[in-house]
């Protein structure tokens, strides 16, 4: 019996290599598409001898040519922390139009299916908490962080209109604050900002007075939610995350307990259009998909934490 395949785009970053682990863990053979412009080889290194696994460098930015049969795109290529989308904002808007308009011409030529990777940011600073998937969101089209919010809204609309117009087996991910290992040490999010400045003894850095809050998934989490969700009949877009709500001040104060540090907070002015408030409504997800997160963050940190330790 053939294996089924799934493209990966993005296959290289943080998300993508746990999502490649997972396929082939569940018997498919998994073709990873990355150009390194923030995912790393190290994710995948432990693949690459693996029969059912198969690399290639491209910027899907670009026509994808890949042989034979496909049975399902997960379109996770995108720079994703402020870090890496404000350095590179014309990429971003690029990898969420045109990637994902070659990402679904692929879909429809290989009659796949696909998954798109959105993001809680399209629902901006929020005006309703916590944020259902039936919110339209409150975003700055025109902000410093509009590139990465826009990306994800095309993105969103393109796959519903390929799900409307061309029968397209689409389904759309929106992930919330997501965290594990081989998240890079400095990818400017705040989970490893914060244990790296633990780790080195430094200050640890909260915008405003700490009090805007997020809501912190575990990788193995996430990642199960949406293996259940590509093989779910559900087209419009699900919320992935842990509704479990933190300040920053208490996520600050409890990476320091982790390390048992003395160390201080520094505190610094808040970044333009920083969201006040994040917690996803996971309503549909338990529902439907039958999941929610398992892994605390207290246990989740230290995961992570010992990762980090074992990979300077």
């Amino acid at each position: 019996m053939r294996k089924r395949i799934v493209v990966i785009t993005g296959g290289a970053g943080f998300i993508g290599s746990h999502l490649c682990d997972k396929f082939i863990a569940n018997d498919y053979k998994v073709i990873c598409l990355d150009n390194f412009i923030t995912g790393k080889p190290q994710n995948i290194k432990h693949l690459f001898k693996d029969k059912n696994f198969r690399f290639k460098k491209h910027n899907i930015s670009e026509y994808i040519k890949i042989q034979g049969k496909v049975d399902l795109i997960l379109h996770f290529a995108s720079p994703a922390s402020p870090e890496d989308y404000l350095k590179f904002p014309i990429q971003t808007l690029k990898v969420g139009s045109l990637g994902t308009h070659n990402c679904l011409g692929l879909a429809k030529n290989k009659k796949a299916g696909f998954l798109l990777a959105s993001t809680s940011e399209v629902y901006g600073d929020p005006l309703v908490h916590p944020q259902p998937e039936s919110y339209w969101g409150h975003v700055n089209p025109v902000g410093f962080r509009g590139c990465y919010d826009e990306a994800k809204r095309f993105a969103e609309a393109i796959t519903m209109a390929y799900y409307r117009i061309h029968k397209l087996d689409t389904h759309i991910v929106r992930i919330f604050n997501t965290y594990g290992p081989r998240m890079r040490i400095k990818d400017g999010r705040v989970v490893p900002n914060f244990i790296y400045q633990a780790m080195n003894g430094l200050p640890i850095t909260v915008y405003g007075k700490g009090n805007q809050t997020r809501s912190f998934c575990y990788v193995s989490d996430l990642v199960d939610g949406i293996y259940r969700l590509a093989h779910a009949n559900l087209h419009t877009p699900v919320n992935l995350g842990n509704p479990r709500e933190f300040t920053i001040l208490e996520f600050a104060k409890m990476v320091l307990s982790a390390y048992a540090s003395k160390g201080n907070i520094a505190y610094k002015d808040l970044p333009v259009d920083d969201p006040k408030q994040r917690k996803p409504d996971i309503t549909l997800a338990k529902k439907v998909l039958h999941w929610q997160p398992k892994v605390s963050l207290e246990i989740g940190l230290l995961k992570t934490i010992e990762w980090f330790t074992n990979n300077k």
